[in-house]
Order: structure tokens, then sequence, then C-alpha cells
């Protein structure tokens, strides 16, 4: 009898991993971490001095929707196809994906993004202000210098 409850707790456990990720709960928090107050007036200063109007996030990320879209809302544990251009604030791209978009698990990316994406639909377009600690933070990446402000243009193409 123990025997036979115990392997069926294993079968329980082992076929509830394998459920798709659409199928399980995702427990990400977007207002878990809030960028210090400092980085959040530097990305208020530039989105001032450029005119651009956004909104402010709970995590301290700016955002402006250019096209809500209209298909799926991902969460922050969603596989997402995007394209987009990733700069600096003083224009330099220092990213950009090839047409057709670029797959990516939402829980895999900095938090900018993750917080960022789940504000449109899969259709949809947004530019995203994210603040260095929702970036790369005090770690230099490639050609992107450590505390650096990020801005994104991003097209959510699709949401699994």
């Amino acid at each position: 009898m123990l025997r036979s409850l115990a392997f069926a707790l294993t079968l329980i456990v082992f076929l509830g991993g394998c459920l798709k990720e659409s199928q399980r709960k995702c427990s990400y928090d977007e207002c878990a971490y809030k960028a210090p107050a400092s980085e959040i007036q530097a990305v208020k200063d530039y989105l001032a001095a450029h005119n651009i109007t956004a909104t402010e996030h709970c995590s301290g990320l700016f955002y402006r929707v250019e096209n809500p879209g209209t298909g799926t809302r991902p969460n922050g544990c969603s596989y997402v196809l995007a394209n987009y251009k990733g700069m600096l604030t003083n224009g330099y791209v220092f990213d950009e994906s090839r047409p057709g978009g670029v797959p990516f698990e939402m829980n895999g990316v900095i938090p900018g993004w993750t917080n960022g994406l789940q504000q449109v639909k899969a259709g949809g377009r947004i530019h995203l202000y994210i603040p260095p600690s929702l970036g790369y933070g005090s770690a230099a990446n490639g050609d992107i210098p450590a505390y650096s402000i990020l801005i994104f243009e991003v097209d959510l193409l699709g949401v699994e």
C-alpha cells in the first residue's frame, strides 16, 4: 500500500513537471524590485529633455505603448518572439534583431524587458526606458557601459 502511494506521488510530481509553461501558474512578481530613486530620476530627466511622455511602471521602468496589440499578453514566464532595437541615451545602437524576430524566455532576460513586455499583447509595439538596475546595473556588457539607461523599441510578434 505504501509502495503504491509513493509510486503515485512520484508519478504526479513527474507528470506535473511535463506541463506546458502556459498550463503552470507563473509566480513572477513584476513589482518585487524597484529601481533606486536616483536612477528613476535620471530616466525622468532623459524623457523630459527629449520631450517624451512615458508611463512609469511600479518597478521604475518607463514605457510608451505605440500599439497595444490584439493577441495574447505575456506573463513573466512566457516564451515570446520579438523584433527589437536597443540603444543608449546618446543614440548608439548596441543591438538589433534580424527580421523575423528573436525567440526568448521572459524570465531569462533583463528585468526591464520582462516587466515592459507584459504591458502589450502580441502584435504590439512598445518603447522601453530602462533604469540601470533593471538592465545590466554595475556590469558593463559588450558595448554597454556600466550604469547605462537602456532604450528599446520592441515589436512583440508572438507569445507562447
